[in-house]
C-alpha cells in the first residue's frame, strides 16, 4: 500500500474539486483606456445635423400619441391573453410600452418644446425628473428606442490634461423625438397623420434623385467630406484625396515622347528595335508564274 503525506492527500483532494473561472473578456480595450462606448460619435460634431426644431404643437402631438399607445398596448395584451388572436410583430413591440416609458418620454418632449429641439439629458437627470430609477430610465429608454418613438445617438467628449495624449469620456446622448411609422396602424384612426399631397411626394422624389446625382459626381474626399463629419471625416478626406490623386495618374498618364515618331522600322515604340523588320505584303499569284511551263514542239 502507498504511503502518502498530508501535503500530497490535499493536493489529490483539492484537484478532483470542478473549479469555476471567471469568463474571458471579449475584444481589446480602447487604446485611449477609457469607457466609450460602440456607436459613440463626438459631442460638437453632428448636434447640428441630428437636432431638429418640432413644429408648433408637434411635441404635445407626440404626447398624445405615446399615450394612446399605451392604452392600445394593454388592449392587445388583453385580447392575446384571451386567446381571440395571435399579435403581428408591430403589434407585440407595441405591448412593451410601459408608463415609466410614456413619462420618459413626455419629459423628453417637454425639453425639446423648451430648448428648441436641443435634447440631451443624462439618465440621472431623467431620474430625478421622473420619479423612477436610473435602471428603469435605461429601459424605458431602450423600448421607446425599439418601437421608434424615439431617435437616440451616444456621445463621448475629449478630456484634456490627463497625460500627453488626449483622453476621451462618454457623455449624455442626444434625443430627437419622432413620429413612428411602423406602428401608425396600431394607433386610432385620429392619431394616424395624413398622407402628403401629390406635389409634396413629387417634391421630395426630385429632391432625392438630384441629391443621389449630386453624390455620385463627388470624387473621393468631397463624398467623405459630405456624408462623414467630425475627426472621422477628416481622417477620411485625406484618404480619399490619396486616393482620387492616384486615381488621376493611372487615368491619365503622361505620354511618352518618343511613342508618336515614325521611323523607317514602324510607328512608335515597337519601330525602335533594330530586330524588328517589316513584314513583306502576301504575294498574290499571276499567270506567267503560276501556269506551268509547256514544251515548244517543232
Amino acid at each position: 500500500m502507498a504511503l502518502h503525506s498530508l501535503g500530497d492527500a490535499t493536493r489529490m483532494a483539492l484537484g478532483s474539486i470542478p473549479v469555476r473561472r471567471a469568463p474571458a473578456r471579449r475584444g481589446a480595450p480602447h487604446p485611449t483606456g477609457a469607457p466609450v462606448r460602440r456607436d459613440s460619435i463626438e459631442a460638437g460634431t453632428f448636434e447640428e445635423m441630428f437636432f431638429a426644431v418640432p413644429a408648433r404643437g408637434e411635441t404635445d402631438r407626440l404626447a398624445r400619441m405615446v399615450r394612446a399607445a399605451l392604452d392600445s398596448g394593454r388592449r392587445l395584451r388583453r385580447i392575446e391573453r384571451r386567446g381571440e388572436r395571435t399579435l403581428s410583430a408591430a403589434e407585440r413591440q407595441l405591448t412593451r410600452l410601459t408608463g415609466g416609458a410614456v413619462r420618459v418620454y413626455e419629459e423628453i418632449c417637454t425639453l425639446a418644446r423648451l430648448n428648441q429641439g436641443r435634447v440631451f439629458p443624462s439618465y440621472d437627470w431623467l431620474a430625478e425628473a421622473t420619479g423612477l430609477g436610473r435602471a428603469t430610465v435605461a429601459r424605458a429608454l431602450a423600448v421607446l428606442e425599439a418601437l421608434g418613438f424615439l431617435v437616440r445617438q451616444r456621445r463621448f467628449r475629449r478630456v484634456e490634461g490627463q497625460g500627453s495624449s488626449p483622453r476621451y469620456a462618454q457623455t449624455s446622448n442626444a434625443y430627437r423625438p419622432v413620429l413612428p411609422r411602423r406602428i401608425a396602424s396600431c394607433l386610432p384612426r385620429w392619431l394616424r397623420p395624413a398622407p402628403p399631397p401629390d406635389d409634396v411626394v413629387v417634391a421630395e422624389t426630385e429632391r432625392r434623385a438630384a441629391n443621389a446625382a449630386m453624390l455620385a459626381g463627388l470624387n473621393c474626399r468631397e463624398l467623405a467630406e459630405a456624408l462623414v463629419g467630425g475627426a472621422l471625416g477628416r481622417v477620411l478626406a485625406k484618404l480619399g484625396a490619396a486616393l482620387d490623386a492616384s486615381c488621376e495618374s493611372h487615368s491619365d498618364p503622361q505620354p511618352l515622347p518618343n511613342s508618336i515618331r515614325i521611323s523607317a522600322n514602324g510607328v512608335g515604340l515597337v519601330g525602335q528595335h533594330a530586330s524588328w523588320r517589316p513584314k513583306p505584303p502576301p504575294r498574290s499569284p499571276t499567270i506567267a508564274t503560276d501556269l506551268p511551263k509547256v514544251g515548244r514542239v517543232g
